[in-house]
């Protein structure tokens, strides 16, 4: 039987020039958000990362972290339209998709017009999602994975940079909605805003209490994000990695001969196929940013938890103790080994 794997993209002097174009500007994006986002190098980084793939992200962190300056950031240096939805619990599914209006002609007659949602928008930002109904987060589930929306059996399309950056916070978890293992599915990325040094927060009072607003300049505008983004995916992952990180995700599930004891004992379902999907896609991203035509460990690495954290669903005595997934998957990492490169040639 014919393999049905698609070849690897042969790569030409063309394939790395825009590469090294790409490394360029994603430098460039990055100095100009590093003017309003103070520290978070990593997760700047990351972000970008997402939005570049045209994924989604999910930013879980204290109040007060910058989690709305850095999207606003990001837009303006990207030269994207941004939209800002603030979830609570009586927020309904059209107030984020969009309803269509009945109105009165002056002349007589009706006429139906479709009233836009903030959904239609390249980012939207999503904060506090666990705020809202399992109903009104539903509706967000369409639009995450297929950039399109369904409003009285009509669809319409989003941007192709359409992208969802969602806020949590991890504390005051009374009255929200966890969000569904579906969802979180939807989600590229789960990154976690750790707390401010010492020296980033003087630097941050330093901008915030002064009369000096830097300003972001565009470095990049929508048609040449796409082209980009088409440049990332052609970038090169060796069959090694690709076995490397294929087993990682499948260490995930407690009934995986390589799981070691720890996920056995309190996960009860591991990752799904798209966190392969993700850990791949990121990795290429994350290569191409510095300006590599090809993956290596290290990019994998990278983005790794990232990647997996939320697709690891604890049973009932990890929840009970607490256990961080991020401990998990550094336990696979002292199991899963690369296998050498020469044996996959």
């Amino acid at each position: 039987m014919e393999n049905m794997r698609p070849r690897e993209v042969q790569h030409t002097e063309s394939n790395e020039e825009n590469i090294r174009k790409f490394q360029e500007d994603f430098n460039k994006v990055k100095a100009e958000i590093e003017k309003h986002v103070i520290g978070q190098k990593s997760v700047i980084e990351k972000v970008l990362y997402a939005v570049f793939l045209g994924k989604n992200v999910l930013l879980e962190g204290l109040p007060g972290l910058g989690k709305t300056t850095l999207a606003k950031a990001i837009s303006r240096s990207l030269d994207l339209e941004t939209k800002r939805i603030q979830f609570t619990p009586d927020l309904m599914p059209a107030d984020i998709t969009g309803t269509n209006i009945i109105e009165q002609k002056p002349g007589g007659g009706i006429s139906i017009e479709f009233n836009e949602g903030p959904i239609f928008t390249s980012i939207c930002l999503a904060d506090e999602i666990n705020r809202a109904t399992p109903k009104t987060q539903s509706a967000m589930l369409e639009a995450m994975q297929e950039k399109r929306v369904t409003i009285a059996g009509e669809t319409k399309r989003l941007s192709d940079t359409f992208c969802v950056i969602a806020t949590q916070n991890p504390i005051e978890l009374e009255g929200t909605y966890p969000l569904p293992e579906a969802q979180l599915d939807r989600f590229i990325f789960k990154i976690i805003i750790e707390e401010t040094s010492l020296e980033d927060l003087i630097a941050i009072c330093d901008l915030t209490t002064s009369d000096y607003k830097p300003k972001i300049v565009p470095i990049i505008n929508e048609q040449q994000l796409l082209d980009y983004r088409s440049n990332i995916l052609s970038i090169m992952v060796p069959e090694y990695l690709k076995n490397y990180a294929a087993r990682i995700v499948r260490a995930t599930h407690p009934n995986n001969e390589d799981a070691p004891p720890s996920v056995k004992k309190y996960v009860n379902f591991g990752s799904s196929p798209r966190g392969l999907q993700s850990l791949i896609m990121a990795a290429k991203v994350s290569a191409a940013s510095k300006g590599e035509i090809s993956v290596s460990d290290e990019n994998i690495k990278e983005v790794l938890f990232s990647s997996l954290r939320h697709r690891i669903i604890l049973n009932f005595e990890g929840e009970a103790k607490q256990i961080d997934s991020d401990d998990l998957i550094r336990d696979i990492l002292k199991t899963i080994i690369i296998i050498p490169e020469s044996e996959f040639k």
